[in-house]
């Protein structure tokens, strides 16, 4: 195209532009109608239709050879994939066991809410075969405690109440102080711990005695765990698909008394609560950083053009393209994901810019003594093609994560870049068109006075060269900046599904990050685990031959002595309850035989039990927390007694449905050693497990390849949007200088926030990498605007001197504040991005207000 066709071609739009604005003028009215019209539509149809995804596996192309093995395990066990988890714990593991089987009863009550309740540890199978997981080493000790037990689990079986274990302790004390107990044998452990009780009791505090740490000779202070699997029937036709279910499980767990005052806490994590809870901390951040962006956009417009009919035509405009913007994101997607619904934010700092640089040419027209429909065409035809130029470079932006596999910034990218243009539709008619019907009065001013002052850069060379060492020194922080890769770092903490997760993940069974292999039969999977036990990465491996104890027959023959001396004490009748008359004598009557025993426990306990209440509840409250829980252990000893012989087939139906596929496949799972929070470690124990398995699958995994997912994202998303932005202004502005002066300061910003990132612990992360590819998508719009208005004022010291600046600054800020709004998030990732892109906006602004116009001025402009 020659220099004359490129004139007549840009004033061909330029009287385009100016019919338009005059069209819009004539009809002003019918064209604020059409605009409330349609965003009346728009918004009720977005209201209607929004709806957010939460998962985050949906956040990177299907068609990963990680996301193909992934879908592949979740075919072959679908029950294994959204599930809910319900973790009890109790100070004592009595307490979270009789917790989880109250649970979990009241749980199967509710089939409308649970399609399956999962408590393995509590099945009926495990139960009696619990005793052939320990070691014949660990049943022979726990025999020998047993035996050396006998007539004091023989009395509490009998009468388990205060009064058989008065009685039985009475004994023990005598024995003791009468020089007859064994070698080794002290009752003091038992008198130390009752006397804890009563101490706890007297000051309003909840402890029990744990039978089973007295019976496995487990440390007193030992806690209890248990897990519950729940597969739901989710409610997809609410934003909460997972909310009736879990507020269920709150509920029942409430009406059954497990709560922290009774010594038991029951959370919720898993793939739904996750889900559930983030949607909820997303949902909630987004609204307060929404509504902070409008406030602080508001002051800022308010301060900016001090006129109360400027701010509410630009407001407005801003809002209907909003509407509008929000009813397109509807239609464009099925559901928006955890970073698309930042597009709202994105809009309001990004759409009010454009608003800005047309009202500010407007009123410096207005000012300059033009009309009212004069001033809007000469606004329009001056800063018209600007404005287009900024809609189309923000776009690039955007759209530069289209044709990578990260659709979560993919889908922001689509949504943000398509808004751009809304803006500037609405920008060129709706606030023409509200200006025109509802004119600012501004008094006119001399030209100087119209423009305002702008502002002096002295000493440009100096200034030019600081740009530069700041420049080599940002670079030099490259080495520096990392890539946090964990997803679960961009989620709330202060969730409970977060906080029980991380809880959970000290245990490598029960955190995030095992991997899972399909293998082919038993013989593979057990050749596999094999392998993988052998890789000094790896904690632990396993498959379902796991859960088939070793050596079943000598420890059968242990658990057949214990039954021999066991099982005839433990099929008494018990007595009957003791009346309260009866228990308050065993209660004087133990207390007196304390009194005779020169043990120190027991005058620690007889004076712990003398300063309880002298009443009925008082000794009805120590009586179930110390001997509450005895029937149950006793039971679950007895019923292990009689354990059998087993294979595989022998195991719960649902236990092998979870291992073993219907095709005949079996799952084989590997647990990482090291700190999975360390992307190096983590790195080295994906390396390690794909030397025995190319096909493993899971949470590292995953991780891990998202990670260099998203990075090379990144990097292509910069190099699409440098390389646009370059061919675009060369081909618009066709001088090297001009093209470089719109880039340089982009250049120095980038350079600049690389030690922000460092210093201030910022991260990249799945999250903020959009920050780059923005920064030079929307920051050019600055230089765009700079270099533009030289062209027009023909000389470089005017441009100073004009409302560019100003407009600048105030795009500038707003922008900055809207996105900085983003920080008010409780979702870490929302709220990182916010901070990250504020900061990034900060940096292009400074760079254009101080070190552009220096280098405008050091490299003048040859006509």
């Amino acid at each position: 195209m020659t220099p004359a066709m490129r004139i007549r071609f840009s004033q061909l739009a330029l009287d385009l532009l100016s019919n338009l604005i005059r069209l819009v003028c004539r009809f002003a009215l019918p064209v604020v109608l059409f605009y409330a019209l349609l965003v009346a539509l728009g918004g009720a149809w977005a209201v209607i239709h929004i709806k957010i995804r939460t998962d985050t596996g949906g956040m990177l192309s299907p068609d990963l050879p990680f996301q193909r093995l992934s879908s592949e395990i979740s075919d072959a066990f679908p029950k294994a994939g959204d599930t809910l988890v319900a973790v009890v714990d109790g100070d004592t593991p009595d307490l979270a066991d009789d917790a989880a089987l109250m649970l979990v009863q009241a749980l199967r009550k509710r089939p409308d809410l649970f399609l399956e309740v999962q408590d393995i540890e509590g099945d009926v199978f495990f139960r009696t075969n619990g005793l052939l997981y320990e070691s014949p080493e660990g049943l022979e000790q726990l025999s020998d405690r047993l035996a050396k037990a006998q007539p004091f689990l023989a009395s509490l079986w009998r009468d388990p109440s205060l009064r058989g274990l008065f009685h039985v302790l009475e004994l023990a004390v005598d024995a003791e102080r009468k020089g007859l107990a064994g070698p080794g044998l002290t009752v003091a452990p038992v008198l130390d711990a009752l006397a804890e009780i009563a101490e706890a009791q007297a000051v309003g505090q909840f402890k029990t005695l744990s039978w089973r740490n007295m019976m496995s000779g487990e440390a007193s202070s030992k806690k209890g765990r248990r897990f519950i699997m729940l597969s739901l029937k989710m409610d997809h036709g609410s934003l909460s698909p997972a909310g009736a279910a879990m507020k269920a499980v709150r509920e029942i767990a409430a009406n059954l008394g497990l709560a922290p005052s009774q010594g038991v806490r029951v959370r919720l994590t898993g793939s739904v609560a996750l889900a559930d809870e983030e949607l909820k901390s997303v949902a909630e951040g987004m609204g307060w950083a929404n509504a902070a962006a409008i406030s602080l956009v508001i002051g800022l417009l308010v301060i900016g053009f001090r006129n109360g009919r400027l701010v509410g035509s630009v407001l407005a405009t801003l809002l209907a393209g909003l509407v509008l913007s929000t009813a397109y994101a509807t239609l464009a997607v099925a559901k928006l994901n955890l970073i698309s619904v930042a597009f709202a934010v994105l809009f309001i700092g990004l759409g009010v810019d454009f608003g800005i640089h047309f009202a500010l040419r407007f009123r410096e027209a207005v000012e300059r003594g033009e009309g009212i429909e004069a001033a809007l065409v000469w606004a329009a035809r001056t800063v018209g093609g600007p404005l287009a130029f900024c809609a189309v470079t923000a776009a690039i932006g955007f759209f530069s994560f289209l044709p990578t596999d990260y659709l979560g910034l993919a889908e922001l990218g689509h949504i943000a870049g398509v808004s751009m243009f809304v803006a500037l539709i609405c920008n060129l008619t709706l606030l023409p068109a509200l200006l025109s019907l509802w004119p600012p009065r501004l008094p006119p001013r001399g030209g100087e006075q119209a423009a305002g002052r702008g502002l002096s850069i002295g000493h440009p060379k100096a200034v030019v060269a600081v740009a530069a060492l700041l420049a080599l020194s940002g670079a030099a922080f490259l080495p520096g900046v990392r890539f946090d890769f964990d997803p679960l770092r961009l989620k709330d903490p202060h969730t409970e599904s977060v906080s029980t997760l991380f809880d959970i993940a000290d245990k490598p069974r029960s955190g995030p990050y095992g991997v899972t292999i399909l293998a082919a039969n038993l013989a593979e999977a057990d050749a596999i685990a094999q392998r993988l036990r052998r890789l000094p990465e790896v904690a632990e491996a396993s498959s379902i031959a796991d859960y088939v104890p070793k050596d079943q027959d000598v420890k059968l023959d242990s658990l057949s002595m214990m039954s021999m001396f066991l099982s005839p004490l433990l099929t008494d009748t018990h007595a009957a309850k003791p009346s309260e008359a009866e228990t308050r004598l065993a209660f004087q009557t133990f207390l007196d035989r304390l009194s005779q025993s020169p043990n120190p426990a027991a005058a620690r306990l007889m004076k712990a039990l003398s300063n309880l209440p002298d009443s009925t509840e008082a000794r009805s409250e120590y009586e179930r927390r110390a001997v509450g829980g005895i029937v149950n252990r006793l039971n679950d000893l007895k019923r292990s007694l009689g354990a059998a012989p087993f294979g595989i087939d022998d195991l719960p139906k649902d236990l092998r449905d979870n291992e073993i596929a219907r095709d005949g496949r079996v799952k084989v799972k590997a647990y990482p050693k090291g700190d999975m929070k360390d992307q190096a470690a983590l790195a080295r124990f994906v390396a390690a497990v794909r030397t025995v398995a190319p096909n493993a699958a899971g949470g590292p995994v995953t991780i891990y390849e998202a990670s260099l997912t998203v990075i090379g994202a990144f990097q292509q998303a910069t190099l699409l949007t440098l390389t646009c932005l370059l061919l675009l202004m060369a081909l618009l502005l066709r001088r090297l200088r001009e093209v470089a002066l719109v880039f340089a300061p982009l250049l120095l910003a980038a350079l600049l926030l690389l030690p922000v990132s460092v210093i201030g612990g910022l991260p990249f992360n799945f999250a903020n990498v959009i920050v780059l590819p923005l920064l030079f998508g929307l920051g050019i719009a600055n230089g765009i605007q700079f270099v533009f208005r030289e062209k027009l004022e023909k000389d470089t010291s005017k441009v100073l001197a004009t409302t560019t600046p100003r407009a600048v600054i105030f795009s500038a800020l707003t922008t900055m504040v809207s996105f900085g709004s983003l920080a008010v998030s409780s979702h870490p990732g929302t709220s990182n991005m916010g901070i990250l892109l504020a900061a990034a906006l900060s940096l292009v602004l400074a760079a254009t207000l101080f070190f552009l116009p220096a280098l405008m001025q050091v490299w003048k402009r040859k006509d």
